[in-house]
């Protein structure tokens, strides 16, 4: 019995000898570790007194925090960032809805501001901005230097003024300058319409609008069409569609999924990973879908569509997204600012992050420049057919039903020629939920 005490008591003993030579180098490395980080505040402390005693001008010395603040957040990834109080403020007005400016959204590469997107019925839009061009300067002044925010501050101003910026755009060989007046942005978060039997969700954005205005938006068009079961499909148009809130986003998605995952995120603790699922109800009960993307379409934009891609409920087509695959924390700060922090990456149902890859469309469909077609061209169009041969037969076994469904699906062709030309993307995704239906329901 000695003997298993003694035991007992040297296998303790030998575990404390073994926690104590462990834990004193982790100790003795947590020491060093906080000692660098107390000299580095020391040195920032001692640059702050010597920029405030010693600059040639006299320093706001609020605004010289503020920037270093910035500059640390900056320093991490594109997105994160410190947004003073008049800039949290507009952020709260923008996920509402409304907030005044040109009307694009912006990301920082290598020191250049480049345009994510113009937002739809907006200046930048109008004035002939497009995804991915650089904006270089604002009124003559450079913006190679400035941070995100201050740049963003350049093109801000009163409504109705006006404001000149240089582009850089790929295929031309010079930059130039638009013109563009400032005017107060309504966003209208998704517009719905009809073509021909298919409904087509243009959702600019993902606000706390977006959800409601889609499923307003879709209950309208089903009741146009005569029921649910006169819909030929649901078109999600999701191009140059920038993001914004996560939360619609999921909600988009879980309108026509059943179950399963919708997304995941993950942050740096495994344990301070979220998923979100669908719960059971479809608006359109299985009716095919197709969403269209393009490089303009990114963060939310990119959820929807790679959660209804890899559940098989949608056909994905246009372009590869643009591939931001991380989620931003809005964190208040004092002084009635706030910290933008990516804090996690998300994850489609199936997995894979886009970040930096973005989702790739199932069909590759390039937009096509309109071609002007001459109004005799369009009305008259040369056919070589049996009908145009003089002297044919004429076909007298038609009644005046099909004669007049001969003359509306000569309409519908003609107006699909017509949107062919003038949104080649949209043309194809309708002509997939047209051949779905034609296949029958065991195609969908």
């Amino acid at each position: 019995m000695n003997k298993l005490i003694v035991a007992a008591v040297g296998g303790i003993a030998g575990g404390v000898l073994l926690s104590t030579q462990v834990a004193g180098p982790l100790l003795a490395q947590e020491e060093v570790r906080n000692a660098s980080v107390y000299e580095q505040l020391d040195l920032f402390g001692d640059v702050f007194e010597r920029i405030r005693s010693n600059y040639v001008e006299e320093v706001d010395e609020a605004a010289l925090i503020e920037a270093a603040i910035n500059g640390m957040l900056t320093s991490l990834d594109p997105h994160s960032s410190y947004l003073p109080p008049r800039d949290f403020d507009s952020m709260q007005v923008q996920t509402r809805g409304e907030f005044g400016g040109l009307g694009i959204e912006v990301t920082q590469e290598d020191g250049f501001v480049r345009v994510i997107t113009p937002m739809d019925d907006t200046p930048a839009m109008e004035a002939g901005v497009e995804a991915g061009d650089f904006i270089t300067h604002v009124d003559g002044e450079a913006l190679l230097g400035l941070t995100l925010e201050q740049a963003v501050d350049l093109m801000r101003g009163p409504v109705g003024s006006e404001i000149v910026i240089t582009i850089v755009r790929e295929g031309e060989e010079q930059p130039f300058d638009v013109t563009i007046v400032r005017d107060r942005i309504r966003l209208t978060a998704v517009r719905s319409r009809l073509e021909g039997n298919t409904a087509v969700l243009r959702v600019s954005t993902f606000n706390d609008q977006t959800f409601p205005n889609l499923t307003e938006g879709l209950e309208g068009l089903i009741e146009e069409v005569g029921g649910l079961e006169n819909l030929n499909g649901v078109v999600i148009d999701l191009r140059n569609n920038a993001g914004g809130l996560l939360s619609e986003a999921i909600r988009v998605s879980d309108a026509f999924l059943e179950q399963g995952e919708i997304v995941s995120t993950r942050g740096r603790d495994p344990q301070d990973g979220e998923r979100y699922n669908a719960t059971p109800g479809d608006l359109i009960d299985g009716r095919p879908m197709v969403v269209l993307v393009n490089g303009g379409s990114a963060s939310a934009s990119e959820i929807v569509a790679g959660a209804l891609q890899d559940h098989r409920r949608a056909v994905v087509v246009g372009t590869n997204t643009f591939g931001k695959g991380s989620v931003q924390s809005v964190m208040p700060m004092p002084g009635n600012g706030a910290m933008r922090l990516t804090t996690s990456l998300y994850y489609t149902p199936s997995g894979r992050s886009i970040q930096a890859l973005g989702v790739a469309p199932d069909i590759l469909v390039e937009q096509r420049e309109p071609v002007e077609v001459a109004e005799d061209e369009e009305q008259s169009p040369f056919r070589r057919n049996e009908a145009s041969l003089r002297g044919a037969i004429e076909n007298s076994t038609l009644t005046e039903d099909q004669l007049r469904q001969l003359e509306e699906e000569q309409a519908i062709a003609e107006a699909s020629a017509r949107l062919r030309n003038e949104d080649y993307q949209l043309a194809y995704a309708i002509d997939i939920l047209t051949g779905l239906n034609a296949l029958g329901p065991s195609a969908n």
